[in-house]
């Protein structure tokens, strides 16, 4: 099991160590999703080093909680934080969308790794996350099942077949996490197809529903976890408004830096922000 912590100076302090790498990896590969990728981070620090039960010593461990990426695009924060968490070397980030490496654009299944689903095809990633909760209640495990969507995919239809399901079945140990940057790959949500009112089509298809104002706040994600927790009979969503590029000033709430990686100048700009020499 995974040592786990609330300390919020040293959920901080990972954070801005996993920014860093997942920059240094991208600007490496010169290709990657820079923007949604920062965006999430505070998100997926606060499951692994504290909301989620697993072991990256022993990776396949039944009894462990499964998280699912669904917005695949933002995979480079979360193999940041699994190199972090001690699934594998530090080292091997610098192996992103490299041919032959484990480590590619979107998550492929590997549980050595720590990757639970393959996804990348938004709308898919919250379909995967109802049949682990519904696998779990079948087997009678106490165990519990988390996915971060993107906002953008709620435009897809499929996300909301998966949202019915989840809600019919009272998928009570199911957590689903909206990534809320207002961003998209051809620029701003509101511009192209918004999807307001967001915490009211939720509540409307039958989930609980909790609003972060501020969706890097550690204090309050950590709280709704909690709150999640606690929940019965009906599945849970967690719709934190995040910034785009987050950590970064050149990259936040920037719509072009959704997919491309930053430039030398770029990392030098954002390593310096982050209190690590270039």
């Amino acid at each position: 099991m995974h040592e786990r912590t609330k300390n919020v100076d040293i959920l901080k302090e990972i954070a801005r160590r996993v920014r860093i790498d997942l920059l240094k990896a991208l600007h490496r590969a010169k290709s990657g999703h820079t923007g949604g990728s920062l965006s999430s981070v505070e998100i997926l620090v606060s499951l692994y080093f504290s909301e989620l039960r697993h072991n990256p010593k022993n990776p396949r461990w039944g009894d462990r909680d499964r998280f699912v990426l669904s917005k695949g695009h933002g995979v480079p924060a979360l193999y940041s934080v699994l190199a972090h968490a001690g699934y594998f070397a530090r080292e091997e980030l610098m192996s992103l969308r490299k041919p032959g490496s484990r480590l590619q654009g979107h998550p492929e299944y590997d549980l050595e790794i720590g990757i639970e689903a393959t996804t990348g095809s938004l709308g898919h990633g919250l379909s995967a996350a109802n049949g682990m909760a519904l696998a779990a209640r079948m087997d009678g495990k106490d165990i519990r099942i988390y996915a971060l969507l993107s906002d953008g995919e709620l435009q897809e239809g499929a996300s909301w077949e998966a949202i019915t399901t989840s809600s019919y079945r009272k998928l009570d140990n199911l957590c689903a996490i909206v990534d809320r940057n207002r961003f998209q790959n051809d620029g701003a949500m509101k511009d192209i197809k918004d999807i307001e009112p967001v915490p009211d089509k939720w509540r409307a298809f039958g989930w609980e529903v909790e609003t972060l104002p501020d969706g890097h706040d550690f204090p309050s994600i950590l709280s709704a976890f909690e709150k999640a927790r606690q929940t019965k009979g009906k599945p849970f969503v967690i719709i934190a408004n995040t910034i785009k590029g987050k950590g970064v000033s050149i990259f936040e709430n920037q719509g072009k830096y959704h997919g491309v990686a930053p430039t030398d100048d770029e990392l030098k700009v954002a390593l310096n922000e982050l209190g690590e020499a270039a």
